[in-house]
């Protein structure tokens, strides 16, 4: 090994300061030291390139995490002050900085994880808040979380950048849950023969047992000769009322932007009235402003209690009648106001013929948290409890509409 010098066959290069710099040519030794940091450095050596770039990026953020002061790790990296400790390394990485650094460094999927960390997990609000980084971010459901959050805190230049962000991610959700929606009230399906070859229509039990003469043993496959698809009708649709009442606490974000972009795909469609209710410890009617859920997002404030016996005494007050009416309330069920007046509420619409339905999550995954014992007192009394996606209760309302 040489230093200060050109390296020659067999020598391995130093850093400044004496430990070795991992080979470029190990990129799972690379791997690793990134993964442990800069004290696996003795182990791993040293960094440089973009190699180096990337730790340094990922220090910016994870090395303000209290539970390494609490183990007395010492990073190289920044602190919460934003200010980097004594040394001859390089200056102290800016918000705006350390953006541009992750978008050139790392992929998609990765840059949506570090500022989905930035925003949520260590609050850095000038993500959102700043005119600069906002100028820079590319538009993902994490930001428009994290604007839905910190727009108390924009002045209107500030929000009038923020609400890129807020068009884009809709932009992009309705393009996916438009078609889901349009699907499932597009008619039902009939066992009659139909000649109009869709492949939405095909029939797959009665294309096999058309062509099982065509099994072929040797190869375990059946050559298709007569496809065979179904009709679908499109019934007479007696008018019904979904009544979609949102909890907008801070941590129900998520399943409002879904639930005001469902809403939006669900309006105007023949045979369905949709309400679109938003609440925490008071409740606020957004049907106004349902046609625009990029609109309806800038005026929801999240945060706040949870009142949820107040919100569904309101969404069954719109009720006009209770046996062609879906109330569907999306929330943790960790109810702040009256648990018994809420099931008490619940029992009587259900007594009456409305469909109650309590959503845990409406996002593309449906992952369930909420107060399992509430929501299994709400179901003893007739709710019907669980967790669906966007899609899935657009045809749960299409089944029940087109009965």
């Amino acid at each position: 090994m040489t230093e200060g010098g050109e390296g020659t066959e067999g020598t391995v290069p130093v850093t400044s300061d004496g430990g070795d710099l991992v080979s470029a040519s190990d990129p799972g030794l690379e791997r690793w030291r990134l993964v442990l940091g800069a004290p696996a450095d003795t182990c791993t050596g040293g960094l440089n390139g973009n190699a180096a770039a990337s730790d340094r990026a990922l220090d910016w953020l994870y090395g303000r995490d209290p539970d390494l002061a609490r183990r007395g790790v010492r990073r190289g990296g920044t602190r919460e002050s934003g200010t980097r400790e004594g040394g001859t390394g390089p200056s102290a990485l800016t918000t705006v900085d350390w953006l541009d650094d992750i978008h050139r460094l790392f992929p998609r999927e990765t840059i949506e994880r570090l500022e989905r960390d930035a925003v949520e997990r260590y609050q850095i609000h000038e993500v959102v808040t700043d005119p600069d980084v906002l100028s820079r971010v590319e538009p993902n459901p994490t930001l428009l979380r994290a604007v839905l959050r910190t727009k108390h805190l924009m002045n209107p230049e500030v929000l009038r950048l923020a609400r890129r962000i807020v068009e884009a991610v809709v932009r992009d959700l309705m393009k996916r849950i438009v078609p889901e929606v349009r699907q499932a009230f597009s008619g039902t399906r009939t066992r009659r023969p139909s000649r109009f070859r869709q492949a939405r229509n095909f029939d797959f039990h009665g294309t096999i047992r058309a062509n099982l003469a065509h099994y072929q043993p040797e190869e375990r496959r059946i050559l298709i000769e007569h496809p065979k698809f179904v009709s679908r009708v499109r019934p007479y649709l007696e008018q019904w009322q979904l009544v979609l009442i949102v909890d907008q606490s801070g941590s129900m974000a998520g399943s409002v932007i879904h639930s005001a972009v469902t809403a939006a795909c669900l309006w105007n469609l023949p045979g369905l009235k949709t309400h679109l209710i938003a609440f925490d410890s008071n409740v606020v009617d957004l049907t106004a402003d349902v046609s625009d859920p990029v609109e309806l997002l800038l005026k929801v404030q999240l945060g706040g209690g949870t009142d949820i016996a107040r919100a569904v005494e309101y969404g069954a007050s719109l009720i006009e009648n209770p046996r062609r009416t879906i109330l569907a309330v999306i929330t943790d069920f960790y109810e702040g106001g009256d648990e018994h007046r809420l099931v008490r509420t619940v029992a009587r619409l259900a007594e009456q013929g409305t469909r109650v339905l309590g959503l845990a999550a409406l996002d593309e995954e449906a992952n369930p948290s909420y107060d399992r014992a509430l929501a299994q007192r709400l179901a003893d009394v007739g709710a019907h409890v669980g967790a669906m996606t966007p899609g899935q209760l657009a045809a749960f309302v299409a089944e029940r509409i087109g009965r």
